[in-house]
């Protein structure tokens, strides 16, 4: 995963808040103990609400496959419908921030040039400035901090400079979250197949390889993953669909 985060053009520069620095990442220490992304995510969400000036919404946009675009931690109905208007319109502050691996500052959307659908289309919704800042690149799947004023000219090189801070602390527990919750998947996925190879070992009096076999097939045949295959015999006693046995 590959984290960025640097100033807009509109940047002019500022002194770096080292108790602000220090807040944060305090705040990603006892983040990293939550259960899951979203609640780091949203709690970074909320903190941007608190500490960077300007703000009235803000929420995390993933960008999938470098086409889908959803909010994660949105803080009200607003960044839904600004992401979604960006993926409508294919443009925006978001896929910018996201693609160029750059800030993003809109001053007033009413005259902004630079997406003209989108702005006229986010300016009606209520948005009238954006600060958009990249959080991570995985692959073609990205992410973006995106904050929203209701006001013109709300955002200031301070709320960009405390910006760049909560997205910088944002994107390292997010990464380390994502590689938590991917080593518990891949532990589980094991498990749950050793469980379903155990079943097929004993109820048909096979090896080991030949059992993952059934379940190889079994999973071509019915078009999904081994995993679930082996879910759904733990659960039902039966493979999806025709039984197969290894022979």
């Amino acid at each position: 995963m590959v984290k960025r985060g640097m100033p807009s053009s509109h940047h002019d520069g500022g002194e770096r808040v080292r108790d602000l620095a220090t807040e944060l990442a305090e705040l990603a220490r006892s983040l990293q103990q939550e259960p899951d992304s979203d609640a780091i995510l949203s709690g970074f969400v909320h903190a941007a609400l608190d500490l960077i000036p300007g703000v009235d919404e803000g929420s995390v946009s993933v960008v999938l496959g470098r086409k889908k675009i959803g909010s994660r931690a949105p803080s009200g109905g607003l960044p839904a419908r600004i992401d979604a208007l960006q993926m409508e319109t294919g443009q925006g502050p978001c896929l910018e921030a996201a693609y160029e691996q750059r800030t993003v500052r809109v001053a007033d959307m009413a005259h902004e040039e630079r997406w003209p659908l989108f702005a006229q289309r986010a300016t009606e919704a209520g948005a009238r400035g954006m600060l958009s800042i990249q959080l991570w690149v995985e692959g073609d799947d990205l992410g973006a901090l995106n904050l929203y004023s209701y006001e013109a000219d709300a955002f200031t090189d301070e709320s960009e400079n405390i910006g760049l801070l909560v997205a910088s602390h944002a994107s390292v527990a997010f990464a380390e979250a994502e590689k938590s919750r991917q080593l518990h998947e891949a532990v589980n996925s094991r498990d749950v197949i050793g469980q379903a190879k155990g079943i097929l070992m004993e109820r048909h009096k096979i090896t080991g390889e030949q059992a993952f076999i059934v379940l190889s097939i079994a999973s071509q045949r019915a078009h999904i993953k081994v995993w679930d295959v082996a879910d759904h015999l733990i659960n039902s006693g039966e493979l999806p669909g025709r039984k197969y046995i290894a022979r």
